[in-house]
């Protein structure tokens, strides 16, 4: 046996039970990160009133926290694209609970010291960035492995689905983060539903000794380091082998913005980030919105079942758009579902307000198809770059949703400190940017849902 044939039989082998757990895993992680992610903007209103914030205040907050996420979650790519999709995962998870615990200590030093806390909140919140970025390198990591276990074009076919499964952590961690509210907050306040989310890094820290790390990963790793060795033929030997290519020797963030990957970075991060100012809008600042006088004027308790309720409807919603995915086309089925989420929140705005059943109704439906195509999207990110900048392009989009996030909440706090109503400026930096998102995604390069990529 030679030396090429030697590496290639030490390549992890990957079987349907180290793809099961590690789709459990996912699931899990992705599930305690989004809880801690979202828990601060559903706390946001009773934080704002404990330390004497106004609308426009703690918007601009939440602008800066989501400046400081972005730059976070933009570097975890990188990373997981030298170190390896295994260990991002458990850097991802294990960072969202630090933070989570760190916030309960930093609104407690606003109270002692505001200006001083005010900003040592934001380093806080920032570092959940994160948990937020645990989302692209799931994507990227089963991507890779769903690729060696469903590889007929028949089982290629249930892959968007299956991974919708593991996506839905977001509605399930949004329910909750605010089931957690309405139980823990009459005990001991915002600061304990964050404590609470410390507990789920010690599961994750015993289960990601679990996960096998991506053959994809592994065998590009080890040509590389073959290269750097100066075996370039052994190194090129194995690359073929293992169907990596090595073709492209620079940085993976250089390599996103070349070649195949420019298209998918560019038009999948315009979408993403247009898209995500509606999620600020209807997600993060969903209760905001809702509880406002000059919004829905619903009253807190009301509006956290709204949410539940609605989280609840944005789960079924991952589940149809994975499946509808992995029958029309994963990019197809995002353009529809943006386009008919604008449309429901734009009917769930002009609904008058104190009608409670179409208002939860219209608000469902938004979040459905709001929020369903992620699990469509997530994965179309996998398929759309090749290994090398795999981990890379993903992250790159993931945080470009973070700067929709920072310019809708520069645009929204001007609104309201301007005159403008909840109501009016949601629409116009919510309902217009998911419109024109469910336009632009068209543009991206579609991908067959049966076909397999293993470079």
């Amino acid at each position: 046996m030679d030396v090429t044939d030697q590496l290639v039989y030490e390549a992890p082998q990957v079987t349907d039970r180290d793809v099961r757990i590690a789709t459990w895993v996912c699931f899990f992680a992705w599930t305690f990160a989004v809880y801690d992610f979202v828990l601060f903007g559903n706390l946001l209103p009773k934080l704002a009133a404990d330390l004497g914030w106004s609308s426009g205040h703690s918007t601009g907050v939440n602008t800066w926290v989501t400046a400081g996420t972005a730059l976070v979650a933009f570097g975890v790519g990188p990373l997981a694209d030298r170190l390896g999709r295994r260990k991002g995962i458990i850097i991802a998870v294990v960072g969202a609970a630090v933070a989570s615990l760190l916030t309960a200590f930093a609104g407690w030093l606003i109270g002692v010291i505001a200006g001083v806390g005010l900003v040592v909140l934001v380093l806080v919140r920032s570092l959940a960035g994160l948990g937020y970025a645990e989302q692209a390198i799931n994507a990227t990591y089963l991507n890779e492995l769903f690729a060696h276990v469903y590889s007929d074009p028949a089982k290629a076919r249930r892959r968007g689905l299956i991974y919708s499964l593991v996506q839905s952590g977001w509605p399930i961690g949004s329910v909750l983060a605010a089931a957690s509210i309405y139980l823990l907050f009459p005990i001991g306040g915002w600061s304990l539903c964050f404590i609470v989310a410390v507990f789920p890094a010690i599961f994750m820290v015993w289960a990601g000794r679990y996960l096998k790390e991506s053959p994809q990963f592994v065998m590009r790793h080890r040509a590389e380091s073959l290269l750097a060795d100066g075996r370039t033929e052994e190194a090129h030997a194995l690359a073929a082998q293992a169907g990596v290519d090595l073709s492209d020797q620079s940085t993976p963030l250089a390599s996103a913005f070349k070649g195949e990957s420019l298209r998918s970075t560019v038009v999948i991060g315009i979408a993403f980030l247009l898209n995500w100012l509606g999620v600020l809008a209807f997600a993060i600042l969903g209760t905001s919105l809702l509880t406002a006088k000059d919004g829905k004027g619903i009253a807190f308790d009301s509006a956290l079942a709204i949410l539940i309720v609605s989280n609840a409807t944005a789960f079924a919603g991952y589940l149809f758009h994975g499946w509808l995915g992995d029958q029309i086309g994963r990019r197809n089925a995002i353009a529809l579902g943006w386009i008919l989420c604008g449309a429901s929140f734009s009917g769930m705005l002009l609904a008058p307000n104190g009608n409670f059943g179409l208002i939860i109704a219209l608000y469902s439906a938004g979040l459905f198809f709001l929020i369903g195509p992620y699990s469509a999207l997530l994965f179309f990110n996998g398929e759309s770059f090749p290994v090398h900048t795999r981990a890379t392009g993903g992250s790159i989009i993931n945080a470009a949703g973070q700067v929709g996030a920072i310019i809708g909440g520069l645009l929204i706090t001007w609104a309201l400190n301007n005159g403008q109503s909840w109501t009016q400026a949601t629409f116009l930096f919510g309902c217009l940017p998911i419109f024109a998102s469910g336009l632009i995604i068209l543009g991206a390069r579609n991908v067959d849902p049966r076909k397999v990529r293993l470079d």
